[in-house]
């Protein structure tokens, strides 16, 4: 399939100030769009400027939530080159999603270029600020035009850009974990592992709560039991206990499989770190807690990279981890990924994908 461009001759101002970018608040002057139609398959790639779509009011993402996205990064490196982090496992991932949504599979190379391609365009909206990048939001949604539940005839795959700073204000500051005891997030056979919208609205309520708690984010228990750890609002969870590193196992199809996540795994396991996933219980975690043998907490996600955990609400328990400082395992995660991210360490792993 060809690409189609269609450039902008009202590019915008970029921004000024890097330190105020905020995250997900600006975008740049162009997007990829893509059509499908049953029968058809996905035609008409093409970068136009970035602006309002039209879209029926009777759209069937608009009524039944078929809607799918990733999240990733392209960074600039201290030499100005531009690369991404392991785009071919968000675009693997997407399909993953996709099928389980009941949404047409793209190909997995095709969206790769396009991305590139795009990027390729949109070079100079990469920050060149430390700790700032380009966040990439790639998403589909149905859009047939009809009220009724089934699949959708008719879909948009979305490409937009967001040069973006740091996900938390605070940086790599511990960050307040609260965990959610009245409202569930997925459970088995349903779409948690799966990145999908509903997901993310289903979380707000417990969201909600945290935040009027003053806590940054929820850590979700399983929805049958509510007894088992899942994972944060915005991110995988791990815990150091013993020096045991220990995330919750993705075999119950409840939880996101995150690639910051995989990443920190493989890093953690190349530098000779025990690392088991299972099951793991909130009962377990407070007794570790008590017994003094939580070492660290930490989350794993494209948009804080590694957030490590200061403090664990569980009720009226209040747990803080580490005397709320940076444990050793989680600022050498955040080292090491950002930088292989930036360039700034070799790519030992092979992720990094050069923008040429």
């Amino acid at each position: 399939m060809e690409i189609r461009y269609d450039l902008t001759k009202n590019p915008k101002a970029k921004p000024a100030d890097e330190s105020q970018l905020g995250f997900g608040k600006i975008f740049t002057d162009h997007m990829f769009i893509m059509d499908y139609e049953t029968g058809k398959g996905w035609h008409d790639a093409r970068i136009v400027p970035f602006g309002d779509i039209s879209l029926s009011p009777a759209a069937m993402c608009l009524h039944y939530g078929q809607e799918i996205f990733e999240g990733l990064k392209a960074y600039r490196t201290k030499d100005g080159n531009i690369q991404m982090f392991r785009p071919d496992e968000n675009f693997k991932r997407m399909n993953v999603s996709a099928e389980r949504m009941v949404i047409p599979q793209i190909d997995e190379k095709f969206c790769e270029k396009a991305l590139e391609e795009l990027i390729k365009i949109e070079k100079d909206w990469v920050p060149h600020s430390e700790g700032s990048s380009l966040y990439i939001r790639p998403f589909i949604f149905a859009c047939d035009p009809f009220v009724g539940v089934r699949p959708s005839d008719k879909y948009m795959f979305m490409i937009i850009l967001s040069p973006s700073g740091a996900y938390y204000s605070t940086g790599l500051n511990p960050v307040k974990i609260y965990v959610e005891q009245k409202y569930v997030r997925a459970v088995r056979g349903g779409t948690g592992f799966a990145k999908t919208a509903a997901n993310y609205a289903i979380s707000l309520a417990g969201q909600d709560e945290a935040h009027k708690q003053d806590y940054e984010q929820v850590l979700w228990l399983d929805g049958v039991e509510q007894k088992y750890i899942e994972e944060v609002g915005a991110m995988n969870i791990f815990f150091v206990i013993d020096n045991e590193i220990i995330t919750p196992s993705l075999l119950t199809g409840s939880v996101l499989p995150g690639i910051t996540r995989k990443s920190a795994i493989e890093v953690c396991k190349s530098k000779g770190y025990k690392v088991t996933e299972r099951k793991i219980s909130i009962d377990e975690i407070a007794e570790a807690y008590n017994a003094g043998k939580i070492q660290e907490i930490f989350g794993t996600g494209t948009a804080a990279v590694i957030s490590p955990v200061g403090h664990l609400k569980w009720g009226d328990m209040i747990m803080t981890i580490n005397n709320n400082e940076i444990g050793e395992i989680s600022q050498m995660l955040y080292d090491t990924l950002t930088g292989i991210q930036f360039g700034k360490l070799p790519d030992e792993f092979g992720w990094v994908f050069p923008v040429k």
